[in-house]
């Protein structure tokens, strides 16, 4: 007799776990909160759906999870992935190892996956909020021996809110899947219900932080030069000891730092300040000279232009509001001769296009953020990412302690856990 699973989130671990349990056989309902299945999906890649990596790699993820990459992504991975949608129908370009649907439109995974579920008959119920997990009661009547093995065959009562009546329900399965987001997006629906429905089982949450999130900096300064896009490098310092570096393109706002490189460092800095550290980013505008080509750089400018002013001077080296306030913060003037500043300041200037600190005070909170970093700790799942406190309880995507790095990494770690819940509670003997 085939199983009764329950899937609680409808975004692409939820229906990616929803399509492989039924395409293995069981009877599949899943549970949404919102009107309509995918709404994350539709934001990723700026609407185009990066939604996973030719290049992948566990140094791409982080969490306590990510130990167990090489076992969970051998079992459904990158190719795994591809032939799944290829057999769908969607058709895939490859820019750089970045995967996209071939119409470059959100528009087009989620079609093809809510296009599966109806082909696989899953039952999908929107506007309905899952409030708990009830498992079911040992009945007094069974015998000793049966009550020995009861825990591995208790049902779970899935018990919902509709938000179109209010009403309570409560329906029973051979197995539930919680997948229903961290907490990045909030207005999405990942608004940390699962963590509170996974403690209130007897669950642990490691703590939980935004990620792939734009850094709010403590200097006044940044107005000046807000709106800025250039080519950086990037170095994070947590209490003074470098903690990564990254390069690309650095987006400079009124408040801080954002772009790509800052949000590939950014689940580390919201650990430091969760933990009160000091942490700190140094930009380099001139990232591309070695230490002698830099040297040498500044060496023939200052012997070429020796006259005219310093705003003249620095023209073509960065952007006009970076030069300006590399001008501000040495303690020059815009219309200062290039020939009437001392060499002390001249080697404030060269410093400081090469290593700006600012000091990170926070990040944008959750609704800003791509993913949410923390979860369910690896120690209480399996590898079939089942729970080791309530039996048939299953996990998937985010609400695991596993996040990744721009890149497709974290859709393709909802595809893959995913597909190893699903598959893992249809078949649960």
């Amino acid at each position: 007799m085939s199983r009764k699973v329950a899937v609680v989130g409808g975004g692409a671990a939820g229906m990616m776990a929803a399509i492989q349990a039924a395409h293995l056989g069981a009877q599949v309902a899943l549970y949404e909160k919102n009107n309509r299945v995918g709404k994350k999906i539709l934001a990723t890649g700026n609407g185009k759906c990066n939604f996973s990596n030719m290049n992948m790699d566990k140094s791409a993820y982080y969490g306590s999870m990510a130990a167990f990459y090489d076992e969970m992504f051998s079992k459904f991975g990158v190719r795994d992935v591809i032939d799944f949608f290829s057999q769908c129908g969607m058709l895939i370009k490859d820019k750089n190892g970045y995967l996209y649907p071939r119409s470059e439109q959100a528009a087009t995974v989620l079609d093809v996956l809510r296009f599966e579920l109806d082909k696989c008959k899953v039952t999908v119920y929107t506007d309905m909020s899952v409030e708990s997990i009830r498992i079911e009661q040992s009945d007094s009547r069974n015998s000793e021996k049966n009550r020995e093995n009861s825990d591995e065959n208790k049902r779970l009562g899935v018990i919902t809110v509709s938000e179109d009546s209010g009403s309570n329900e409560v329906k029973f399965y051979d197995a539930v899947i919680l997948a229903c987001g961290g907490m990045a997006a909030p207005k999405t629906g990942s608004d940390g219900s699962g963590f509170k429905i996974a403690k209130a089982l007897g669950h642990h949450v490691m703590d939980v932080v935004p990620a792939l999130v734009q850094l709010r900096c403590s200097e006044t300064f940044f107005k000046s030069v807000a709106g800025v896009r250039t080519d950086a490098g990037l170095t994070l310092y947590i209490d003074g000891q470098k903690e990564a570096y990254e390069r690309g393109e650095l987006q400079l706002t009124d408040y801080g730092i954002s772009g790509i490189p800052v949000f590939q460092f950014s689940r580390k800095a919201a650990y430091g300040l969760l933990h009160k550290r000091k942490v700190e980013a140094d930009i380099n505008f001139l990232p591309d000279y070695t230490d002698g080509e830099y040297e040498e750089l500044w060496k023939t400018r200052w012997e070429s232009q020796p006259s005219g002013s310093l705003e003249q001077f620095l023209t073509g080296i960065a952007n006009k509001k970076i030069n300006q306030l590399i001008i501000k913060l040495s303690g020059c003037g815009t219309f200062d001769k290039v020939s009437d500043i001392p060499a002390k300041k001249r080697k404030k200037i060269e410093d400081l296009y090469r290593s700006l600190r600012v000091t990170v005070c926070k990040t944008n909170d959750f609704e800003h953020a791509q993913v949410s970093a923390g979860g369910i700790l690896a120690e209480e799942l399996t590898l079939d990412l089942e729970s080791k406190v309530v039996p048939n309880l299953y996990f998937a995507g985010e609400i695991i302690d596993m996040d990744g790095i721009c890149g497709g990494y974290n859709l393709q770690w909802a595809w893959t856990s995913g597909a190893l819940a699903g598959r893992a509670a249809a078949t649960k003997h």
